[in-house]
């Protein structure tokens, strides 16, 4: 996981970006899906039996747990396995480099509520997989911009892929981010570019995270009802709340909605940026129609 940083005080950097080094290594050794020596790993491997766990995993798993309950099931750590049945068992590259193989027939996954968090200990019945990818990059996007902020005394913006979390006093005109399809593109790729102040902006996109598995094109967004790639309605949604953990939780779960997303955005508030398969976008809850504007 490799870290986008801003401050406001550029004599500030050092000690911020530090701190955000910091917190996307301990994140990675307690999240990592694609290491052995992870605890998540440790926890999948468990066989029905009880892991104790860090501090970091917990509140990780805690706020995935919250997630699926506010998401009605949409968003579900319990995806793992469905996840590796499409072919998504290592790194991206990886997946895409291999032969083609056979997509076994998807089934609906566990549910979040087989999950056993009891303080620092966690337990998962015997052949469910967790899989944390939906929470963990926007809690760590969270927590690095408030201790990044804090250590520093300044402001900060950690943008972590299509994840964005801001602390401390924002310029006075605010952090311009620019939302496009991937993360990754240049600033003359097609995208619009925004301004927030605080809390958290996140991404989700069917675009980048795609691989060809008996003779279908999957992608990583998994519907928990179905244990298959969700239904592709939207291209890309982005999502502003009040933090990136909260952001990413609704904007992942309105590319499972579907159609249904955009009214489900609306009733909680959620400015919201929702792009069709044909490019056409459709903003509501008070995201900006017009560029560089502050999102709600």
């Amino acid at each position: 996981m490799t870290g986008r940083l801003l401050v406001t005080d550029a004599r500030r950097m050092e000690i911020a970006w530090r701190v955000m080094e910091a917190e996307i290594a301990a994140t990675g050794a307690a999240c990592d899906r694609f290491h052995t020596g992870s605890e998540l790993s440790r926890v999948n491997a468990a066989q029905g039996n009880t892991v104790r766990v860090s501090a970091v995993f917990a509140e990780v798993l805690g706020h995935a747990l919250d997630a699926a309950a506010a998401t009605g099931g949409a968003v579900d750590p319990t995806v793992g396995g469905a996840l590796v049945s499409a072919g998504y068992d290592r790194d991206l590259a990886a997946v895409r480099s291999r032969s083609c193989g056979t997509y076994a027939a998807p089934r609906p996954v566990a549910g979040w509520p087989v999950v056993e968090l009891r303080g620092r200990t966690v337990r998962v019945p015997r052949g469910v997989t967790l899989d944390l990818g939906a929470t963990a990059k926007a809690f760590t996007a969270d927590r690095a911009a408030s201790r990044a902020a804090s250590a520093a005394g300044c402001g900060v913006l950690v943008g972590l892929g299509g994840d964005i979390a801001v602390s401390g006093p924002a310029p006075s005109d605010g952090w311009r981010v620019r939302v496009c399809d991937d993360h990754r593109a240049g600033p003359g790729e097609p995208g619009r570019t925004f301004t927030i102040t605080d809390g958290g902006l996140a991404t989700s996109s069917l675009t980048i995270r795609r691989w060809r598995r008996g003779g279908r094109w999957l992608h990583h967004i998994i519907d928990p009802a179905t244990g298959a790639p969700a239904g592709e309605h939207w291209r890309t949604v982005s999502v502003a709340a009040a933090s990136c953990v909260d952001a990413n939780a609704a904007s992942t779960a309105a590319m499972i909605k579907g159609r249904a997303a955009a009214d489900w955005l609306t009733d909680r508030s959620l400015p919201s940026r929702l792009v069709h398969l044909d490019g056409t976008a459709l903003t509501v809850a008070g995201w900006p129609s017009a560029e560089s504007e502050t999102p709600g």
